[in-house]
This record gives C-alpha cells, structure tokens and sequence, in this order.
C-alpha cells in the first residue's frame, strides 16, 4: 500500500499518496475541517456550499465533477457571480477540484493532473 496514515481522533486514517480518503467511510466534518487546518484553511459557509455540492454530485454518480462542471454547478447553485474559477481558487488556492475533494472526502478528480 502506497500512501499514508494520519491519527485522527483517536482512529487511523489511511490516505493515498495524494492525500485523498482511501475509505469515504472516513470523512467526516470534524476531518474535512482538520484537512482544511492543515493547509492553513478555515472553512467557512462558502467552502461548505461547495463541498456539500461535490457530496451530492459524488453521491449520484459516483465521480467528482471536472473543473469546468464544478464552475458551472456553483453558478448554477449559488449564483453567476460565483460561476468562475477565481470565486473558487479564493477558496481552494491549490486548485479548487482537487482540493475541495480532498477535504470533502472524494477521490482526486479524473481530469486533474
């Protein structure tokens, strides 16, 4: 197995190399936001309204959205205003769907490199 652990409340979790739940099993609230702390992040309504979103896209068909569909979901969501990249690299200063799925527990999106 490549990858690692962190002890997160008193429990191992297993990551992979990328740092992406090998288990979403795993996530919680309580671990996205200690993700989120990690990287200097504290996740405010605005982080919550995406990472729900990349939840409910996940849980209905099972793939994290690319990029351009996570855009235009949040436009579509919350608003135009918050349809483009800069709103979500705000939020996700290390790319937003790769890091937005790693705090919400989803594999690395397909189309990131």
């Amino acid at each position: 197995m490549s990858g690692r652990e962190i002890e997160f409340e008193g429990r191992r979790i297993e990551l992979d190399e990328r740092g992406y739940l090998r288990h979403d099993s795993d996530w919680s609230v309580a671990l996205a936001e200690y993700l989120a702390v990690q990287d200097a992040i504290t996740l405010t309504t605005e982080h919550w309204d995406v990472l729900n979103l990349l939840r409910r896209h996940y849980g209905e068909f099972r793939i994290a959205p690319p990029m351009r569909l996570l855009v235009k979901e949040v436009g579509r969501q919350f608003g135009p205003d918050k349809a483009n990249s800069r709103y979500l690299y705000r939020l996700f200063p290390e790319g937003p769907a790769k890091q937005a799925c790693r705090y919400a527990g989803l594999p690395k999106p397909v189309s990131c490199i």
